[in-house]
């Protein structure tokens, strides 16, 4: 049984926000799979729903004349991954959020759900991070925009008030031309599970692919919210591509800004491992794509044995 006060479709992001602003009991629903579960579970029951599913100014992906990627809110990550935007400039994204969950959850799940449900283990959290993603939010005040990097205040918490409607999310063209990167997501079986870590890695290469001129890590529940380690990231950038140490320095500074906890997914000891590990993983595959010429982390620990 679901314990629902009403619900409202609404006709327009006006509509949505005039709404939400008439009933201080209210909050908005686009593909329900997080809000249901929270109203079945008796956390939201007895809330008026506002419902963004229908308007078709929240769904689609496009680019403008300036390069600028826009990803409307409602759009669902099935059409994501498929979207030929998506697949030609931002095929990581695609990748993690076709992870999420089964077909059915992925044919209704909106990007703009799992950024604003707050959670830690949200898929498409960490990639979002790395690319610098910025979010549109529309309220009563008007419009503001918020990058995704700041999005998030703590567990199942954003910047975003009630009464605001996500309404997009913005990539400039310097965030993903002349990058590669790859998402890595450990969970205890590959389908329909809850990441227990997921790690994010986007890399730029030198003209001669033989440096990392700049570089991304994130990461998804290993803190209370996603998190970018940027001292990790100074730390390996300008360092060659061929040098097996590129590994150790960025997992030795990204073990130093995290901070996993003990859950009933996984211990903090055993998170911190697959820190470590999805790291080097996601890097090597990063500089890889870029058509860097990659050495494996393990011969730096053969360099040392000798």
């Amino acid at each position: 049984m679901f314990d629902i006060k009403s619900f409202y479709e609404a006709k327009s992001v006006r509509d949505a926000v005039d709404a939400l602003v008439k009933d201080e009991n209210a909050e908005i629903i686009s593909g329900g799979t997080d809000v249901l579960i929270r109203v079945r579970e008796g956390r939201d029951a007895g809330k008026s729903l506002i419902s963004i599913h229908n308007i078709p100014e929240l769904k689609g992906v496009e680019m403008k004349a300036d390069g600028t990627i826009v990803i409307k809110a409602a759009t669902s990550f099935s059409h994501l991954t498929n979207h030929e935007i998506i697949k030609k400039h931002l095929n990581m994204l695609g990748e993690a959020v076709d992870q999420v969950g089964g077909p059915q959850v992925r044919n209704t799940a909106t990007l703009g759900g799992n950024i604003c449900n707050g959670a830690t283990s949200a898929d498409s959290a960490s990639t979002m991070c790395t690319l610098n993603a910025m979010a549109v939010l529309e309220g009563e005040h008007g419009v503001r925009r918020v990058p995704v990097c700041e999005f998030y205040t703590g567990p199942g918490k954003t910047v975003r008030e009630r009464t605001e409607v996500c309404t997009a999310f913005e990539i400039p063209r310097s965030e993903y031309e002349g990058w590669e990167g790859k998402y890595y997501k450990y969970g205890k079986r590959k389908a329909m599970e809850i990441a227990t870590l997921g790690c994010a890695v986007r890399v730029k290469l030198s003209e001669d692919k033989k440096r990392i001129e700049d570089i991304r890590l994130g990461y998804g529940v290993a803190a209370p919210t996603p998190i970018r380690c940027r001292e990790a990231e100074k730390a390996v950038r300008g360092m060659a591509v061929s040098d097996p140490a590129i590994y150790e320095v960025l997992v030795s500074k990204a073990l130093q800004e995290v901070k996993p906890r003990s859950s009933w997914r996984a211990s903090k000891e055993f998170r911190l491992q697959l820190i470590a590990e999805l790291a080097r993983r996601a890097l090597y595959d990063s500089i890889r794509l870029a058509g860097g010429e990659v050495v494996h982390w393990e011969e730096n620990e053969m360099e040392a044995e000798k």
